[in-house]
């Protein structure tokens, strides 16, 4: 009996993590699907594939057939499972039906026992059936849109299989409404709108990434939005209230006395709105005119005079 090696089988390396040989069984479940494969023995190739993803995607019967490579037991043609070897993850409570007999090699069988588990690889006709790929595309949105909710068309390529079963590329459109409170990088995800199955099987999903345009007012932190208001040092030093924009409309905000640039205002449930919304953070910026007049300047200058004790400086020692 010839010892399998199952890595060589999907092309992985020894270490290889799940994801690589979910991968790996993917791409080659497809290329040898007899349902639209033409390479020779393709059904066979295809059950070598899926035998080995079998043991592999299992932690457990993985970890066995390492100490079997690691041990050397039986390479090559003559391999016979260790004396008194029993798989602590064999197939039970019935799984394997008549259906199945003959599904896995007998190497398989001398160290698991035979078999399959409902879920599992499940008996040929069952794996004939293979679930679509998953679809993953971007959306751009505005943040208004975000913040609003909306409909966009996506348009996103699919594999499938043209008159003679052989994998074509699609492309395929489809009207998306986005819910109200999007967020960047937030998913959305579309039952069996991915790319089609084979021989029955059920079609993947589709993953709708949203992107968020820049916005020439607001920056997003997570659910807050964050913008800088600008006021005078008069609206700073008295105090005063001032009209904030948000993305449900204008709102008047009080500036404290004694503000000061950096300073931050909360505006509670003000942000992207969900489930718990966000707020707006206003940031204040004290801004000056660009030019004075003249009374400004002595107006400047006596406040020079009268607050001459006053240094910002001083903590810099300087």
């Amino acid at each position: 009996m010839e010892f399998k090696d199952y890595y060589a089988t999907l092309g992985v390396k020894e270490d290889a993590s799940p994801d690589e040989i979910k991968k790996a069984y993917r791409k080659l479940a497809r290329k040898y699907h007899p349902d639209i494969s033409k390479e020779d023995k393709a059904e066979d190739k295809f059950k070598d594939v899926g035998e080995a993803y079998e043991v592999l995607k299992d932690p457990e019967k993985r970890e066995e057939y390492d100490q079997l490579r690691k041990y050397g037991a039986g390479r090559g043609d003559h391999f016979e499972p260790p004396p008194g070897w029993q798989s602590s993850s064999r197939f039970g409570g019935g799984g394997y039906t008549e259906a199945d007999a003959g599904q896995f090699s007998d190497f398989f069988e001398s160290i698991f026992g035979g078999g399959g588990r409902h879920g599992g690889f499940g008996g040929f006709r069952q794996s004939m059936r293979m679930r679509g790929e998953d679809v993953h595309a971007r959306l751009a949105l505005f943040l208004e849109e975000a913040y609003n909710g909306c409909e966009k068309q996506v348009s996103f390529e699919v594999t499938d299989t043209d008159k003679q079963g052989m994998p074509v590329r699609r492309n395929k459109t489809l009207k998306v409404k986005i819910p109200a409170g999007m967020s960047q990088g937030q998913h959305i995800r579309l039952k069996g709108q991915g790319a089609p199955g084979f021989g029955g099987g059920e079609p993947g999903d589709l993953f709708i990434e949203v992107e968020l345009a820049p916005h020439p007012v607001f920056t997003v932190d997570g659910r807050d939005l964050v913008m800088t208001l600008p006021v005078t040092p008069w609206e700073a030093a008295l105090g005063a209230d001032v009209t904030v924009p948000t993305l449900a409309g204008k709102v008047k905000v009080k500036v404290p006395k004694g503000a000061t640039s950096g300073k931050k205002l909360r505006l509670k449930g003000k942000g992207l709105p969900g489930r718990k919304a966000g707020d707006q953070i206003v940031v204040l910026q004290i801004a000056l005119p660009h030019k004075h007049s003249e009374d400004s300047e002595a107006l400047y200058r006596q406040l020079a005079e009268a607050e001459k004790g006053f240094n910002p400086r001083a903590h810099l020692k300087v």
